[in-house]
């Protein structure tokens, strides 16, 4: 979880010539110090480090350790796998421009690997950042993953690819028949219109297709289980072409005695 300890301070005595060399730092010996449960050792007091490295310093003999304490932060490394996915706020289009596709990422999880205590407080996906602006083409770009505490973990594969297809918008206004279904039994009901207005975003390059494919769509007002009086309701269009976006629909007034 953090650094090791890299060096020890202690007080020893041996040949002059070796005591020369390891105060100048030449042939300093690597110190092994066991650890039988690592996870559970926070702390090495450095008064019990002479047992623990006798015999390491060749011919000279340790007096005291001067290093007070040691502390170590370990941790059972373990695996686990998280889904990627990508908050549509965080990115604009050009003016007129929007997303048609919903979005892809590929690959949609990746496996990290590290400490458990940090595995274990990593939510079940992350965000990407796509800190992107004025968009108005077919978006593949490759993004990378970043999750809280990377240095600790081992990120299989560092990044993803992205991707969602771009159209520009067109909004028209249409007229659409309405259609009443529903009427409860021994009700009357009373409408003043029979259509109503509606606006709809239209990709570009199908709007030649939309205008022609009139007649296609309907406004149905379902009154099943509506009580009599005054009321007004959303109808609901039906037969609007693929790709095609309701933005807005005219409410209709009726009352029903």
């Amino acid at each position: 979880m953090e650094p090791l300890p890299k060096e020890v301070f202690m007080n020893v005595s041996g040949n002059g010539w070796d005591l020369l060399r390891k105060s100048l730092g030449v042939n300093l010996p690597d110190m092994n110090i066991p650890l039988e449960r690592p996870t559970e050792v926070k702390k090495i007091v450095g008064s019990t480090l002479p047992a623990l490295l006798a015999g390491q310093l060749d011919n000279m003999r340790i007096n005291h350790v001067v290093t007070d304490t040691l502390y170590l932060a370990l941790d059972p490394r373990e695996k686990r796998r998280i889904k990627v996915a990508v908050d549509p706020v965080n990115f604009g289009f050009a003016s007129g421009f929007g997303r048609l596709s919903p979005i892809v990422v590929l690959p949609d999880s990746i496996l990290l690997e590290g400490p458990k205590s940090v595995l274990d407080q990593l939510p079940d996906s992350v965000l990407l950042e796509l800190n992107e602006e004025g968009i108005k083409n077919d978006f593949r770009e490759e993004v990378e993953v970043k999750v809280s505490k990377m240095d600790l973990l081992k990120r299989t594969p560092e990044t993803v690819e992205v991707i969602f297809e771009v159209v520009e918008w067109v909004e028209v206004n249409k007229r659409v028949r309405l259609i009443v279904e529903g009427v409860p039994n021994n009700t009357r009901l009373s409408l003043e219109k029979d259509s109503v207005e509606c606006r709809i975003q239209v990709p570009k390059s199908q709007l030649e297709d939309f205008n022609e494919a009139v007649g296609h769509q309907v406004a149905v007002l379902d009154l099943k289980g509506v009580r009599k009086g005054d009321r007004r309701l959303l109808p609901k269009i039906q037969g609007l072409p693929i790709n095609t976006r309701l933005v807005s629909v005219d409410s209709v007034s009726f009352r029903l005695y």
